[in-house]
């Protein structure tokens, strides 16, 4: 191609951005790209847009290191509180203390507004409270929670309302989101909040079965 078509394709190609000045806006990496020279006038205003997609760009990616921060801090106070709450379930020396540990840890260092038990066997010295509950089973009570008694995989969002009910009882209209934890062979448990998108579908588990799997653990060593 010979300097004088360069020159042409090159005042073209200039004629066709000044008829679609907002080009760039859709190829921002092309922008960056541009070798801009250091002048006053016209110029200056591509040199403009290019540091105004780079800003966003710088602002862009701080949200996202500041939300990565914040995960990290908030998986890190989880790991310390899961841990304590496994130390605390390991030294009860019965059943029922081992019980009354979940649930006080679930409400007060989990913030759990709701915490309820369900146990396929009673446990003595358990009559009296309201978040411990004995359903056989074998129950048809328990139908609607097959899945995840069988799966062994805690469900975090908006349960069912038979579900919500059979959990909750009077309360059940409190609730408007909740974690279960299966205790497999054991029972289940259930964490539930007044806030609808405290629990949701996908959300990470991985704390939400060990605690489940620290309970599990704890309770074995007093079956008969």
């Amino acid at each position: 191609m010979s300097e004088t078509q360069e020159k042409l394709g090159a005042h073209e190609i200039a004629a066709w951005l000044r008829r679609h000045p907002t080009f760039l806006k859709q190829f921002p990496d092309l922008a960056l790209t541009l070798v801009v020279p250091r002048e006053e006038g016209p110029t200056a205003s591509l040199a403009s847009y290019q540091l105004d997609v780079l800003r966003d760009k710088n602002r862009e990616l701080s949200k996202r290191l500041n939300d990565l921060f914040a995960n990290a801090q908030e998986n890190e106070r989880l790991a310390v509180r899961t841990h304590q709450l496994t130390l605390a379930l390991l030294k009860q020396g019965s059943a029922q203390d081992t019980l009354r540990a979940m649930a006080a840890s679930l409400a007060e260092d989990f913030n759990g507004d709701l915490v309820r038990i369900v146990l396929f066997q009673p446990v003595s010295g358990l009559d009296d409270t309201d978040w411990l509950q004995v359903v056989a089973e074998n129950s048809t009570h328990l139908n609607t929670f097959r899945d995840c008694l069988k799966d062994g995989e805690p469900i975090c969002g908006r349960l069912q309302p038979e579900k919500t009910a059979l959990l909750y009882g009077p309360r059940a209209e409190e609730v408007q989101s909740s974690a279960l934890l299966p205790l497999p062979g054991l029972g289940l448990v259930a964490v539930g909040s007044r806030d609808g998108n405290r629990f949701y579908p996908g959300m990470g588990t991985l704390f939400l079965r060990m605690m489940g799997e620290a309970l599990t653990a704890a309770l074995k060593r007093y079956a008969d």
